[in-house]
This record gives C-alpha cells, structure tokens and sequence, in this order.
C-alpha cells in the first residue's frame, strides 16, 4: 500500500470513529446566576476565565431563556423540553410538598438510557424528595446532591434513594460537588454518559470555600461565583485528561435570573429589567454557553431566540434517540445553531407566571400583560404596575420604553398570535403545590 493511499485510509477510519461514537454530555446548571455575573457577558467585577473559555471555543447565546424565572419549573423544562405548566409545575416544591415530577413525564436520561448511555445527576434536585419523584426514578443511574435549594429545611446529602449524610458544610459544598461529577467521568470514561451538574450556588445563603473567600470584586456572591468557575475548569481539565473533551458537549447555563431581593447576596441582571419571580428579561433570560470541539465553531455568537426546553429536541437529535410519537415537546432542535448551518425554526416564547399568562416574544418584540404590581416582601421585590407593554429587545434589551401607543397595530398582532399560542396548549393540569402553601413556605423560612 503505497503512504498516500495508507494517509487516507487511516483518516477515512479516524473520522468514521469520530463521528459515529455518540458524543457524551455535560450540562452545568448554575443556580440563581444573572445575566450580568459573567466576565464573558460584561460583568468586570467577577472573573470567570473558565466559562469564558466555553465561550471563545464554542458558542455564546445572547438570548437564551430559562422556561421559567423560579427554579422548579425551569429545571423541570430543561429535563422534559416541554413547559412546566403542561406538568402542573407552576412554583417550586419545599420539604413540606407531597408532590414531584410526574411519573409520567420522559426525561433526558430516560431517552439516553434506550441509547446505551450512563446517566448521572450531582447537585441539586428540586423536583421532589419522595421516592417516585427522586432522580434515580427518573431515567439516572446515580444521584449525589440535597433534595432542595440551600435555604430550605433538610439540607441533607443523598446518595441515590437514601440520605447519606446530615451534615452538610456547605463552604465545601461547590467543591464536592465538583468530586463527585469527576468521579462519575473517570467511572464512565469509556462509555457514553449524560452527567448533569446542578450547582446550589449563588442561590442563598451564599458559601465559598476558603481559598476563595475574597478573591473577586463584588464580595462574597463573586467569590462564589469564581469558585464555579473554578468548578468548571476542573470539570474540563478531568475531561482533557482522560482524552474524551472532544467528543463532550458541555453546556453552562443558569435555571433562571438573579434574586434581586437578596440585595448585594442576589447577583446582577446586567442592563436586563427585574429579575428571578419576575417574566421581564431579567427573570428569564439567562448566560448560555456550550463547546463541542469540532463540531461547533469557536467564537459563535448567536443572538437568535433559544430556551432551555430545546436542549431535550437537540440532545435526542445528536445522539440519535428516540421522542416516543405523540409527546408534545415545546422545545426545538438547535443542533444547526449549534453547528453554524442553520436557523432555529421559530423565535417566539411564552411567558408564564405560573399559570398565569403574562407575556410573549416573537423575533424582535415582545408584548407584557397588564400587571398589578407588587408591594414587595422578603423573597420578592417591589415592582410597579404597569399597562400592556410593547418592547422592541433589538433596540430596547432593557425593556425601557414602551412601544404600544407608537405601534398599536404591531401590538395587536403580536398579542393575536400570544393568544393562539397560549390556547394551543390546551386545558393545563392544575397545580401541584398551590400558592398559599409556596408563599406560608417562604415566610416560614424567612
């Protein structure tokens, strides 16, 4: 065989190897982080080398949402594709609920699984503690973290369905996290895996680990924040080490936006109005960032509507999983965004305050609801009331100035095709934990 005919052959065997193994998955999901908490989104008091880097290498989206601006339901979304009000996921669940993700539902583990993959979940969980609700019912192989959000009651490390510990030092609790996802890579390392990291920082109380106790700008919360970013970086170099980086998707998101309330501990929407419990941008639109050496092209950025229930249709794309028939998935597949070759298929997106309907986004616009007000409280901010509301985030991201008196007609049309939307999902299931249980919750906490 003569060298030239050698060289192809062996290049036409590495590529065959390269594109036919199914691509492992590493989703790190950030807890409470704004939109303004990134160095790589403008933030110039906290520095995130690690996160940007994803950024530089890969893509970086401008407007990509959580499905939600509380953490249930945004976490819900992001396993299932589907809005959380299809599932009666209306609020966030506590110690005291009864209730959890639906049984039902299919989940990004449950569709990986069929395709041979290992499936492992760190951090936190927040879609119910009784044991159908818990990750290794649905779809994971393995399950380290606490049940709920750091603030709440029974702070305890599971590890599969029981507890494994009831002290909790939570200083440390981003760095063994941190172990726990790099051990479930080096257990997995020849195989295909899904490992969901779902970090309990920033949310409140806030801890870092000592050697990062003063490190940023913006007191503790950067502190915390640069310790993820840390996180991060072990995560890659684990990834790097064992030869698997370039066959890794690896995603970096928030579950919604920052909790303004908290004050300095709450983080930064950036020029984005309100933030976490509210539906302005601020609430929703989250920092996203993925790498996939290869197969997406460094440096993109993408400033097309995306939200965090596309990722279920994506995944299932690129690792050839099946959706069973009949499911209804509000996601999209943006694997060609991803990839540079093409377009999301639409630019629209609901926003839904629980049940309540309270605003929509089509391409440039975005239409708000009339809204009340509200007075304000502990774990809530005031915000005023307002009129419909008609923005153009092209010209306007910050939700400043409203539109509808100067562009009646458009705000008519963008409300009509709202409205279709809405009815298109039809009779929503009731909730599964309802508002007086969630607000006698916060207070109780407070």
């Amino acid at each position: 065989m003569t060298k030239n005919k050698f060289t192809f052959l062996f290049l036409l065997i590495q590529c065959f190897y390269s594109f036919g193994q199914k691509p492992n998955i590493v989703y790190i999901f950030a807890d409470d982080l704004g939109y303004g908490d990134l160095s790589c989104y403008g933030a110039k008091d906290i520095n995130t080398p690690n996160i940007d880097q994803i950024a530089k290498q890969g893509i970086k989206f401008t407007e990509f949402y959580s499905a939600s601006s509380v953490c249930s339901p945004s976490r819900a979304a992001l396993l299932t594709g589907r809005y959380p009000q299809r599932m009666g996921i209306n609020t966030v669940f506590f110690p005291e609920s009864f209730t959890g993700i639906p049984d039902t539902e299919i989940t990004i583990p449950e569709i990986l699984k069929e395709k041979g993959y290992a499936t492992g979940i760190v951090g936190k969980w927040h879609l119910g503690h009784h044991y159908q609700y818990l990750p290794l019912q649905q779809g994971f192989d393995e399950y380290f973290g606490i049940p709920y959000s750091n603030d709440m009651e029974s702070v305890v490390y599971m590890r599969g369905n029981e507890v494994e510990s009831y002290k909790v030092k939570q200083q440390y609790i981003t760095k063994t996290y941190t172990k726990e996802a790099q051990k479930f890579i080096t257990k997995n390392k020849d195989n295909s895996f899904f490992l969901y990291i779902a970090h309990s920082m920033p949310h409140v109380p806030l801890y870092a680990s000592e050697e990062f106790i003063g490190t940023s700008k913006r007191g503790l919360y950067g502190d915390v924040v640069q310790e993820l970013d840390w996180s991060v970086g072990q995560i890659l170099k684990s990834l790097r080490e064992h030869g698997i980086l370039e066959n890794t998707l690896i995603v970096f998101s928030s579950d919604n936006g920052p909790w303004l309330a908290m004050k300095e501990d709450g983080g930064s929407a950036g020029d984005l109005r309100e933030g976490k419990t509210f539906t302005f941008d601020g609430g929703m639109k989250v920092p996203t960032v993925a790498m996939w050496k290869n197969r997406i092209p460094q440096g993109i950025i993408n400033t097309e509507v995306a939200s965090q229930m596309d990722w279920f249709p994506t995944i299932a794309n690129i690792t050839g999983s099946s959706i069973p028939k009949g499911l209804v998935i509000d996601g999209l597949d943006i694997s060609k965004v991803l990839t540079n070759k093409g377009n999301r298929k639409n630019s629209d997106l609901l926003f839904l305050d629980g049940k309540q309907l309270q605003g929509y986004r089509s391409g440039q616009w975005k239409v708000k609801l009339p809204y009340k007000g509200f007075r304000g409280n502990k774990w809530k901010q005031f915000v005023k009331a307002h009129d419909t509301l008609l923005f153009n985030l092209n010209t306007d991201p910050g939700e400043k100035n409203n539109l509808f008196e100067k562009y009646p007609e458009k705000a008519k049309e963008i409300l009509k095709e709202m409205i279709e939307k809405y009815q298109d999902m039809g009779k929503l299931p009731p909730s599964l934990i309802t508002k007086a249980q969630a607000d006698q919750s916060h207070f109780k906490k407070q």
